[in-house]
């Protein structure tokens, strides 16, 4: 099996992509809100670059009641016209990927900036989605979870009570897929941001059950890509959108 996450929009990598390398389990953000390297993305192209720049020191800065205010001010008088423009621009994206998708088979999972109506609607036949639950892959029972940690009101948001309540549903497995991160400062740290995204229920699932691996990914420059907590394996599969490239799944 191939892993990868944070596609963010890497159309070109996604077409390039060995159609015949086996099943992929894609672990989410599809579609690119904002990628910080650039200033591209759905989020700078409907409020404006400087808007983006001026929310990115305050989230950094750990000021998000500032933040939220200052979103509240955008919105003011235009809700359905930035609605719109979002709602748009979120078609036109999950359009190109599904586009880019077709031919892989395997699994999809969504992150903190994906919107689960449109991803579902938009992946081609062989790639099945999955919210939470178990699948079998070469031999191996895998739970998959999706979303991201409640940060800025992002769609694939959750907040942690709603995050244990669907690995709860797992029960034991020999792989954990999810979005996010364990809350393990090396592995929820992203070195250039500055922030932090693990999630406390993670830890705990893997604590309780201790599977063999978890994929995951979320956080672009981390402190360190793998960690183990136990038994268990823990391997940032990549920010698909910068480098292109796949994890294979490697027993040890």
């Amino acid at each position: 099996m191939r892993l990868f996450s944070d596609v963010h929009g890497g159309i070109e990598p996604l077409r390039k992509l060995s159609r015949a390398g086996g099943p992929v389990l894609i672990l989410g953000d599809l579609i690119n809100l904002i990628d910080y390297r650039s200033w591209s993305g759905i989020l700078p192209d409907v409020c404006g670059v400087e808007f983006v720049r001026e929310m990115s020191d305050l989230r950094i800065a750990g000021r998000m009641a500032e933040l939220k205010n200052r979103w509240d001010d955008l919105r003011s008088g235009r809700e359905e016209e930035l609605d719109a423009a979002f709602g748009a621009a979120y078609q036109d994206a999950y359009t190109a990927i599904g586009s880019a998708l077709k031919g892989l088979e395997g699994y999809v999972t969504f992150g903190n900036v994906d919107r689960v109506d449109l991803l579902r609607e938009c992946l081609p036949d062989g790639l099945v989605f999955v919210s939470a639950g178990t699948v079998e892959v070469d031999g191996y029972k895998v739970g998959i979870v999706g979303g991201g940690t409640r940060r800025t009101g992002a769609p694939g948001e959750l907040v942690e009570g709603e995050m244990k309540q669907r690995l709860a549903v797992l029960g034991p497995v020999d792989i954990l897929c999810t979005h996010v991160p364990p809350l393990v400062p090396a592995l929820a740290t992203d070195v250039v941001a500055g922030s932090g995204k693990g999630s406390a229920a993670v830890l705990d699932y893997i604590e309780e059950h201790q599977p063999g691996y978890h994929y995951f990914g979320d956080v672009h420059q981390p402190r360190a890509t793998t960690w183990d907590v136990g038994r268990t394996r823990c391997h940032n599969v990549g920010f698909f959108r910068a480098t292109g490239r796949t994890v294979d799944h490697e027993p040890r």
